[in-house]
């Protein structure tokens, strides 16, 4: 899709997290304390990012995930705001959803921390 298209599909406050990295405020995201069983995808694209059965509660503010489905997400070193840190974004098409850090308390060690408008959902059924 064209930028166009993805402001026309997208809210002006998805746009500029999916497309201009931006973040949501912590503990403000319709996700964050989402518990059903679905599948999260991207809101941009609809690519199958997150299973429920990956997503915990890390207290941080953002839906947290402890993996990902395969080759559904693309990381890239971050060195923004005077912090080190490694973007996750869709590989689909390359919008951002966040930030992964090895800080995670499951097994994986890792916390996928993604901002809540740049996810759709899919219950379960």
């Amino acid at each position: 899709m064209t930028e166009k298209e993805y402001k026309e599909k997208l809210t002006p406050e998805q746009y500029q997290i999916l497309r201009e990295k931006g973040t949501e405020r912590p503990f403000t995201g319709e996700y964050n304390t989402h518990y059903d069983k679905g599948v999260y995808s991207c809101a941009a694209c609809g690519n199958e990012l997150f299973k429920s059965d990956q997503k915990f509660d890390s207290g941080c503010g953002w839906p947290s995930f402890d993996d990902e489905v395969e080759g559904a997400i693309e990381r890239k070193r971050d060195a923004t705001h005077g912090m080190m840190r490694t973007e996750i974004m869709c590989s689909n098409c390359g919008s951002h959803l966040g930030h992964v850090f090895n800080d995670g308390p499951t097994a994986t060690g890792i916390r996928h921390c993604v901002n809540s408008l740049s996810l759709d959902f899919k219950k379960e059924v």
